[in-house]
C-alpha cells in the first residue's frame, strides 16, 4: 500500500501567506518561507504554494520567494499561480519546485499541460482544479470546472476535465473544492472519490479539512492519495504530528518523520 501525503498549501498574497473561506475575507497569516519551514521540520511529506492573484493580475509568479523556499527546505514542493508558459515552469523548477501547478493556464490552454510533460516529465506538472457544484444537467458529474479564484465558470464538466488531463499526460490532479474551500466542515468526498476511481494517477483532495478524522475519510471513502491541509493548522489546532498520530491509530499507512 502506497503512504498517504499530507501537503501543507500556504495560499500567497502580497508575499504574505493568507487564509479565507471560499476564496473569500483573507486574512494575513505570516511569511511563507518562515511557515514552510515550520511545516517542514513538523514532519509534513510535501508543500504546495498557491500565488493566489497572480492570474487574475495578469502577473508572473514570485520567483524569488520560491528560490527562498528551496534554500531553506528540503522536501519536495509545488507552486502555482501566474504560469502562463513553458518558460514560466522552466523558471519556478529552475529556481527550486518540484512540480508546477497549472489551473486556469490549462483550461484556456489545455495543450500546454501535454507541452509541459513532454518537455519536463508527467511527474512535474500538477492540475490544479476548482470544482462548484452544480444542479446543471450539462455537468453530468454534477460539477462544474471555474477558473481565476472561483470568478469565473468555463462550462466544462469535472469529470470530464479529469479525464482528459490524464489523456494530455498531467502526473497528478488537485481536486479543490470551491463549496467546501475554507469551511473546515471536512473534504467532498464524492467529489473526490468520483475522481480517484476514474483516472489513473494520483488525486490530491483539498478543501475544507478541520479535524484529522476529515483526513481518514478522504484517504478511505475518498480514495484520495494526498490530502491538502490549511486552516486547521495555520490555527494551531493541530500540529501535523498530531494529524499523523492520528491517522496511524485509524490504521491509514502514512510516511512518520520522528
Amino acid at each position: 500500500m502506497l503512504s498517504k501525503r499530507i501537503i501543507p498549501c500556504l495560499d500567497v498574497k502580497n508575499k504574505k501567506v493568507t487564509k479565507g473561506v471560499k476564496f473569500q475575507n483573507n486574512v494575513e497569516l505570516g511569511d511563507p518561507v518562515e511557515m514552510a519551514v515550520a511545516y517542514s521540520d513538523g514532519g509534513c511529506d510535501e508543500l504546495v504554494f498557491y500565488d493566489i492573484t497572480a492570474s487574475a493580475e495578469r502577473r508572473p509568479i514570485d520567483i524569488e520567494m520560491v528560490q527562498e523556499v528551496a534554500k531553506v527546505v528540503h522536501i519536495p514542493f509545488a507552486v502555482g499561480g501566474g504560469i502562463e508558459t513553458l518558460e514560466d515552469m522552466y523558471r519556478v523548477l529552475l529556481a527550486g519546485a518540484e512540480k508546477v501547478s497549472v489551473n486556469s493556464l490549462a483550461v484556456k490552454n489545455p495543450e500546454i499541460i501535454a507541452e509541459g510533460a513532454k518537455v519536463f516529465g508527467s511527474q512535474c506538472i500538477v492540475l490544479g482544479m476548482d470544482p462548484v457544484r452544480t444542479d446543471d444537467p450539462r455537468f453530468p458529474s454534477g460539477y462544474e470546472i471555474t477558473i481565476r479564484g472561483f470568478r469565473e465558470r468555463t462550462g466544462i464538466d469535472a469529470l470530464e476535465w479529469a479525464k482528459r488531463a490524464e489523456d494530455l499526460g498531467v502526473g497528478e490532479i488537485v481536486v479543490n473544492s470551491v463549496d467546501a474551500d475554507g469551511t473546515r466542515d471536512g473534504f467532498e468526498l464524492d467529489l473526490t472519490s468520483m475522481i480517484s476511481t476514474s483516472v489513473h494517477i494520483p488525486v490530491v483532495a483539498s478543501g475544507g479539512a478541520g479535524t484529522p478524522q476529515h483526513l481518514v475519510d478522504v484517504f478511505s471513502a475518498g480514495q484520495a492519495d494526498a490530502a491538502i491541509i490549511a486552516s486547521m493548522i495555520h490555527t494551531g489546532e493541530y500540529t501535523i504530528k498530531q494529524i499523523k498520530d492520528e491517522l496511524v491509530q485509524a490504521g491509514v499507512a502514512i510516511r512518520k518523520k520522528w
